[in-house]
């Protein structure tokens, strides 16, 4: 079968590909979305491999604000009807993976996905569009590819024999075969914990081991480091229970009739010894597969190859055309927000919606204006409501422009508008470098618009010719309400009459 004329075609059915099918179908956009398995959301019908997901899940909020809910519910993904929300399906604060594909093969019901349709190849049409062909027979001609397709293959650092050890990927996940062995895990990220969690009650001795101290979530704020519902390992380690985590360098990985023997220099030691083990498990993460792109479409790739090498507007830098959504594009802001999970990258597909309506179909993106005198409520209300700016914080921003039309949430590296004022919710400079249990009370409430506040706080700042002129920091609130009037309205109404 040949289908020519395609706006769009959309790889992956995960989340983000479903995300895309119901903004770009709300959008009256022509498109299809191509999944290689038979229901949407084949990646969690393996992973995580211990099935418990650390997306948080919270149906009671105590709001009844469907928006403001939004900020503890990092699974759902944006729908105009109320009643597609994953908190509806299971009341368990970190949800089983099951029921997710459960969420998602109900939110396609409706949406133009074609199942069992695997990509073998997107290569370059003869007009400057696409061309892209399945396994099963199927072709189509399109103008723009997005691929949402996930990460479709295993990165492996380069340790000399790492690719005669398990991976996290494929590994036998009954904890039974593990009994009375010395196990090695080769990583220290949640994936790497959640393993040694599920194999603690059976294992004789888990290390585990990587290049790095621990970074711990809740420290750093950034979700994909260690969180504490995989951390319960740490005890066994530090109460003296024949575990151990390392910092240190694997230097080479040898395979043995009876097991591995594993060289490994330590970090804060000048030694290096040889220890020996039954089982070793890479718990090294994930990278995009690039196997179906043919040369003249293959994207550029960063950050050890994992990931496409992506402009503002997600488009790759050099195949015009060819767009990502989804966790493919957290190359944007590695490490340091969350366009690498559902709970951003929803927010990240409806920009990147408004994007595409604005390069290609001359929409311009959705506002309203605002008289002079209501801006400063405007802009609280949106801080103390909005789930986008909330969630993909540091990344999304509210604009002004001088004629009082009020965009919503662009990414802060996209603003097109030369004088402009924007708003986003952002942590303090250093927030990661302290001990968040043991913060010094500031002066907040002394209204201080430079109050060095490391919490997450409102951001506004006066750009003119597209430079950051003015700042005003309001004051950081432990509960996120920024509705007084002293400490938040006075301030913000100063500042946005003095910006103009």
């Amino acid at each position: 079968m040949r289908i020519t004329g395609m706006e769009y075609v959309v790889i992956g059915a995960g989340p983000a590909g479903l995300q895309l099918a119901y903004l770009l179908q709300r959008a009256g956009r022509e498109h299809v979305v191509l999944e290689a398995g038979p229901t949407p959301g084949t990646f969690y019908r393996t992973f995580p491999r211990h099935r418990r997901m650390i997306s948080i899940n919270k149906p009671h909020t105590g709001w009844y604000d469907p928006e403001k809910d939004l900020r503890v519910d990092w699974n759902s993904l944006l729908s105009d009807d109320p009643a597609a929300r994953f908190t509806r399906y299971t009341g368990r604060y970190f949800p089983d993976a099951d029921d997710y594909v459960r969420y998602l093969t109900d939110f396609g019901r409706g949406l133009n996905v074609r199942y069992g349709c695997r990509v073998r190849r997107v290569s370059r049409g003869v007009l400057n569009g696409f061309e892209v062909s399945c396994e099963n027979g199927q072709f189509l001609e399109a103008q723009r590819v997005i691929v949402a397709t996930g990460f479709g293959a295993m990165y492996r650092p380069a340790i000399p024999g790492i690719d005669t050890t398990e991976g996290y990927w494929d590994m036998p996940v009954d904890p039974d075969g593990f009994t009375d062995q010395r196990v090695l895990i080769i990583g220290k990220g949640n994936s790497a914990f959640e393993t040694a969690d599920h194999l603690t009650e059976h294992a004789a001795v888990i290390h585990v081991a990587g290049p790095r101290s621990i970074n711990f979530a809740w420290r750093t704020h950034f979700i994909g480091h260690l969180r504490a519902v995989n951390n319960n390992f740490l005890d066994t380690y530090q109460l003296k229970s024949q575990n151990m985590v390392l910092d240190g360098d694997i230097l080479n990985i040898e395979r043995r009739p009876d097991g591995y023997l594993v060289t490994f220099s330590y970090a804060r030691r000048d030694k290096v010894v040889r220890l020996a083990y039954d089982r070793v498990i890479a718990c090294t993460g994930f990278r995009m597969d690039t196997s179906i792109f043919a040369g003249d479409a293959m994207p550029a790739l960063t950050i050890n190859d994992r990931f496409p090498a992506l402009t503002a507007e997600w488009e790759s830098v050099n195949v015009p055309g060819l767009y990502f959504a989804g966790t493919l594009t957290q190359s944007r802001d590695f490490k340091k927000y969350t366009s690498a999970f559902i709970h951003g990258f929803r927010y990240g597909t409806r920009a990147l919606v408004h994007m595409l309506d604005r390069k290609y179909h001359g929409v311009e993106w959705p506002h309203r204006t605002i008289p002079a005198e209501s801006l400063a409520d405007a802009v609280l209300d949106r801080i103390n409501r909005t789930s986008g700016l909330f969630q993909q914080y540091g990344f999304l921003c509210d604009v002004i422009t001088p004629d009082g039309r009020y965009y919503q949430e662009l990414p802060l590296d996209y603003v097109p508008f030369a004088d402009c004022v924007t708003v986003s919710l952002e942590y303090g400079a250093g927030h990661d470098t302290i001990d968040p249990f043991d913060v010094r009370a500031g002066r907040a409430w002394e209204a201080d618009p430079a109050h060095d506040d490391r919490y997450l706080h409102p951001v506004i700042r006066r750009r003119r010719d597209h430079r950051i002129v003015a700042t005003c920091r309001l004051p950081e609130d432990i509960g996120n309400d920024w509705t007084d009037d002293k400490l938040y309205r006075e301030p913000l109404r100063t500042f946005l009459a003095e910006a103009w």
